[in-house]
């Protein structure tokens, strides 16, 4: 192995050897996981000096993680590089790698050239933009040193300048989860008639060794034997799987019965409803039922004194499917609204303010007097709003104004959550929903996670095949991330849901589209 010192001066700590890679960093990579500079083994880490330049621009941003991770980054670097001279030829790291901090002579003097300068500016002339300067000092490392170079960036378009200069590229995958072929929402366990009467009196039931792959603790299977005959059963750990436990329904306050409608949501419904699974993330297309049941279930184990969580709370991303329309008016309720609105809608399925004409939600017609009995219970249940002097209160002292759903959310029982405020809170004794977890990266759902205290439930939904935030993709998102590294943990479970049930247009669309 040889020495060389500095990226401009002959005296480097980059390590050359035919073993070792030097990986140059783009901006994105930084913002993404502040700690990957730790994460390349013993490798060199090469970060252009216009990565500080795009890092400086961001730290400003107060409320948002990609601030937020600019300043922590800006604080690993002043402890790793604290004076001019590691700056300039670079440190070495506690895992054997080293880092140094690239300035590329050919954009300082632009009478020197190289063949790969050369080449560059033939195909990207416009050195202005950040993207082509940070390529351009990856090929100055490619053209300096012997070790194989790799820019390490999550902007795909990037990836394809890059090799389109002849430099190599690729994704950064220390917090993806492993390629493997798409997974079944459950698998399939074979059993003799006998085995299965047995586990349909006795509710459990001991598998033999002969289980091709190995289960994971709390995950949901479906008995089958040679007959055909089938029992859903979630798997308990030393080869012992018991029945499900549901309910015949579920219910809002002064809602309407709800049922699961296929298998998949028999797996969610056991999953939301048993207190031992303190986290439950769940994958399904649109129109499968995660919003509404999560949100029934939720509501159903608020009902009483007894109950063990004392409301439930909702949040999302707020990320926008095309173009933003900017900022909205209102206090932190209103400005949610839009972003909730799939929960405003679940909830008036549950508590509907006419009676349901649905055959799946009542066999029969409501009368005039059961839907006023219903009010009246809800009434009770939720404490009477004050409203301001528009709306006159009526006898039985609550708003005609307000939906029957609306006075959950005036009560508290079901509340908003912005995820820009979430950090520092510790949420207590609630059943926390956050939808289009997808959208989000794997640091900012472990910030999340981290806010449940003990007694709280958080339930984690999406569709890692809809992702609008341009960092994350279907392997490396938050919730494909926690459930790939929460999987087996006792107080974990996971459902996948296959089969819509909006309506058949929502279903072929979600298919075929």
């Amino acid at each position: 192995m040889e020495n060389l010192r500095g990226a401009l001066a002959p005296n480097s700590r980059i390590r050359i050897s035919a073993k070792v890679k030097t990986f140059v960093l783009d901006t994105n990579v930084l913002l993404h996981d502040p700690q990957s500079v730790f994460k390349f083994e013993d490798n060199n880490l090469a970060i252009p000096v216009e990565v500080l330049e795009e890092l400086d621009a961001i730290k400003g941003e107060q409320s948002t993680e990609r601030g937020r991770n600019a300043r922590r980054v800006h604080r690993i670097l002043q402890e790793l590089l604290p004076d001019a001279r590691a700056m300039h030829e670079g440190v070495e790291l506690e895992n054997g790698g080293t880092l140094s901090i690239i300035i590329n002579p050919y954009l300082v003097d632009p009478h020197r050239r190289s063949p790969a300068m050369d080449r560059l500016k033939a195909i990207l002339p416009d050195l202005s933009k950040k993207d082509n300067r940070i390529i351009a000092a990856a090929l100055f490392v490619q053209e300096r040193y012997p070790p194989p170079t790799i820019l390490v960036t999550k902007d795909v378009n990037v990836q394809l300048k890059a090799r389109a200069v002849g430099l190599e590229s690729e994704d950064y995958l220390n917090d993806k989860v492993p390629e493997t072929d798409e997974e079944a929402s459950y698998r399939e366990i074979p059993v003799n008639v006998y085995e299965l009467q047995r586990f349909c009196s006795e509710g459990a039931f001991e598998l033999g060794q002969g289980t091709a792959k190995p289960l994971y603790l709390n995950e949901y299977v479906l008995l089958r034997s040679d007959e055909g005959k089938t029992m859903p059963a979630r798997y308990y750990g030393d080869r012992l799987v018991r029945r499900l436990k549901l309910p015949d329904f579920v219910k809002a306050p002064g809602g309407i019965p709800i049922r699961a409608r296929n298998l998949e949501q028999q797996f969610f419904m056991d999953a939301l409803l048993d207190e031992s699974i303190a986290m439950l993330t769940c994958y399904g297309k649109a129109g499968t039922g995660k919003t509404l049941l999560s949100t029934a279930c939720a509501l159903h184990q608020t009902q009483d004194d007894h109950s063990r969580y004392d409301g439930v709370s909702i949040s999302r991303p707020v990320i926008a499917l095309g173009k933003d329309i900017g900022f909205l008016p209102g206090s932190l309720e209103e400005k949610m609204k839009p972003w909730l609105q799939p929960y405003h809608d679940a909830l008036e399925v549950l508590i509907p303010s006419k009676p349901p004409k649905e055959p799946q939600f009542a066999a029969k017609k409501v009368s005039k007097k059961k839907l006023k009995r219903r009010d009246d219970h809800l009434a009770s249940v939720v404490a009477p709003v004050q409203s301001g002097p528009a709306n006159h209160h009526n006898g039985h002292g609550h708003s005609p104004l307000l939906k029957p759903y609306e006075r959950l959310l005036k009560s508290g029982l079901v509340d908003i959550e912005a995820l820009a405020f979430i950090r520092g809170r510790s949420i207590a004794r609630r059943f926390f929903i956050l939808d289009e977890a997808q959208q989000l990266t794997p640091h900012e759902v472990k910030t999340v996670i981290t806010r449940i205290s003990e007694g709280s439930k958080i339930v984690l939904i999406g569709d890692p095949a809809q992702i609008d935030n341009p960092y994350v993709d279907s392997r490396s998102n938050g919730l494909v991330y926690c459930h790939n590294r929460m999987k087996g943990q006792a107080v974990a479970a996971h459902v996948k849901l296959t089969k819509g049930e909006r309506s058949r247009l929502a279903e072929l669309a979600a298919d075929l589209l």
